[in-house]
């Protein structure tokens, strides 16, 4: 059995146990020394003392007398002279009520004395100023002593601690096929050399976070066989002004003397971002000269030796040019997210080490999670083998990894959540005014689930859509008919009920967020025809977007919305009106039984 290692100690137990130790050398050891320190005075010292009565008590030897005076405060002093002829000095000591005795105390060393008042304590601190650097230096990736302090702290993983491989990697191809080229070339470099080839020196992971490219990079290692170091961007910079260059080049240093090998840097627009012209020097002073570095060692070592670097970032846009140019990064290899069949191969990849049933349809579940990467595909699967357990069954079932898509997208149900019947029966017809809506126009996904039960996302219900097949591009009449769908709910509730709620919030965001674009960024408007009016700038983080237009153009795209989104709204309130009778008859169904399937609904509004 492995025994447990005890738990470092924080940097503030050695203060508070070098304080203990001082109070107690001040308390007991160093009030004991100055109290032998004696002080040298003349006789006539002494007798003016003893007048006064001040001393307490005298110890008499051959050649010197010591005395002891108690101040006020109750601190003690010694002091001696030396002897004079008195014969009735026993006399006034009698008189004056001092204890004598012949006893002298013994007087400390000087040299010890001088040694426990200054140099222990001074000793006692510096051994703990090289304890409390030495974890700092440690922390702060410099090793154990100050000489080590620029070092870079790379993760290095041989094939065996990585053991990944493209095997591991599903839904990827293309850019496992660019990275092929990359592991042949540290198998058979003589094959490329001798054509005259050179192998390229980096290659940038470009695409939304959880698509896997750090997995990618760990499986190229592990297919070439060869030394992988990881780091990531943030490690570089450093509070201190050249110490992210140091590490730089520590990091391009152990990567050449283990050639071939692969240099993975993770997030590289930490350091990689575009340099200010204009700006003012100061705060970014440490990442350019970082990035300054990287430039410098990318350009200095060979090629030859099969050094590659891997780097990937989801903000390709923010990087500086000179990252980017060919000799430096030389490929840009596309991280996108998993298509239809690469969903099913990934949920596959992952179901792997969990015991699923032989009925499980993956293809169904990659369906409904449209837009999923790989890591939220992972965590649909592990949700699935969570629910199983709660359920007290030893495998998962379909049912446990279609919950754990709506857990995924919208959340866990919240069973205790108290909703009044009035609300209930809105919340009914505002979810079959969108299904409705939606199993009337032609171009919409077929509906698969309706639910009025509420959600820890804030949902109170919803309508999930699954497309029969993957699409990569959107018709006008498409995109027009999702904004029809999204209205159906409020046009449900303005038929039903004559009044709105602000459960139709979400839909309002999305139908304007699909008309806004539809107008500015995909040509489809009659008025402003193909012109690019909004520009997306950052394709992978949220796809935020700006305005690349005049004010009056920007108004002109506000009323074409407006337009737009109303004229949907109409089409939605005509399409509720024609089936007023169904929409009655699956809005009672649906608040009987809380939850209906796609199929459910579609033998309803048929019969």
């Amino acid at each position: 059995m492995k025994e447990k290692k005890a738990p470092k100690k924080s940097w503030i137990y050695y203060y508070v146990v070098t304080f203990v130790i001082v109070i107690l050398l001040n308390t007991l050891v160093f009030p004991f020394i100055s109290q032998r320190e004696i002080k040298e005075v003349g006789y006539n010292t002494f007798l003016e003392d003893l007048e006064k009565g001040k001393i307490s008590e005298v110890a008499m030897g051959d050649n010197q007398i010591v005395y002891l005076i108690k101040d006020n405060k109750g601190d003690e002093k010694l002091y001696k002279t030396g002897i004079w002829p008195d014969d009735d000095l026993v006399n006034r000591l009698k008189d004056a009520g001092v204890k004598f005795s012949a006893e002298i105390p013994k007087q400390a060393s000087p040299m010890l004395s001088f040694f426990m008042t200054w140099i222990f304590p001074i000793l006692v601190f510096f051994i703990l100023g090289q304890l409390l650097s030495r974890t700092l230096m440690k922390k702060m990736g410099g090793g154990g002593n100050a000489m080590t302090f620029g070092k870079a702290n790379a993760k290095i993983y041989v094939e065996a601690q990585t053991g990944k491989t493209f095997k591991d990697v599903a839904g990827q191809d293309e850019a496992k096929e660019a990275l092929t080229e990359i592991v042949d070339f540290l198998h058979n470099p003589q094959k490329y050399s001798e054509i005259g080839a050179k192998l390229p020196k980096g290659a940038l992971l470009v695409g939304p976070p959880g698509t896997g490219k750090t997995l990618l990079a760990r499986a190229v290692a592990g297919e070439a066989q060869v030394p992988f170091f990881s780091i990531s961007g943030s490690e570089f910079v450093e509070m201190f002004v050249g110490m992210g260059a140091a590490k730089v080049r520590d990091l391009f240093k152990q990567a050449n003397e283990k050639a071939p090998c692969i240099v993975f840097i993770d997030e590289i627009d930490t350091i990689g971002k575009k340099r200010d012209n204009g700006g003012i020097s100061g705060g970014n002073d440490e990442r350019e000269q970082t990035l300054n570095q990287l430039l410098t060692e990318m350009d200095g070592f060979d090629g030859k030796k099969g050094v590659v670097i891997l780097a990937a970032t989801n903000r390709p846009d923010s990087l500086d040019k000179a990252l980017l140019r060919p000799g430096r990064f030389d490929r840009r290899i596309p991280v996108e997210l998993p298509d239809l069949k690469g969903r099913e191969d990934i949920l596959k990849v992952h179901a792997k080490g969990v015991k699923i049933s032989d009925n499980v349809d993956f293809n169904t579940i990659a369906r409904a999670t449209s837009g999923a990467s790989g890591a939220e595909l992972e965590n649909i699967i592990n949700e699935g083998a969570l629910r199983a357990v709660r359920m007290g069954r030893e495998i998962v079932l379909q049912e446990d990894l279609e919950e754990s898509v709506e857990v995924v997208i919208a959340g866990y149900q919240r069973k205790g959540a108290v909703i009044s019947q009035k609300e209930k029966e809105i919340i009914a017809y505002h979810e079959i005014g969108h299904a409705l809506v939606a199993a009337s126009q032609t171009d919409s996904a077929p509906v698969h689930k309706i639910t009025i039960i509420p959600r820890t996302s804030g949902a109170l219900g919803y309508t999930m859509q699954v497309e029969e097949g993957e699409h990569v591009l959107m018709s006008k009449d498409e995109a027009f008919n999702k904004i029809v769908t999204f209205t159906g709910g409020r046009a449900a509730e303005e038929l039903v009920f004559g009044s709105v709620t602000s459960g139709a919030s979400n839909d309002i965001e999305q139908a304007t967020k699909i008309a806004r674009a539809m107008i500015s960024r995909y040509g489809m408007s009659e008025h402003f025809d193909m012109v690019a009016l909004e520009t997306v700038t950052n394709q992978y983080l949220g796809g935020d977007t700006s305005l690349a237009c005049s004010n009056e153009t920007a108004t002109k795209i506000d009323e074409e919305v407006i337009a737009m989104v109303k004229s949907a709204h109409e089409k939605a309130i005509n399409i509720l009106k024609d089936n007023m009778g169904k929409l009655h008859e699956l809005s009672t169904y649906l608040l009987e039984k809380e939850t209906i399937t796609g199929e459910e609904f579609m033998n309803i509004l048929n019969s």
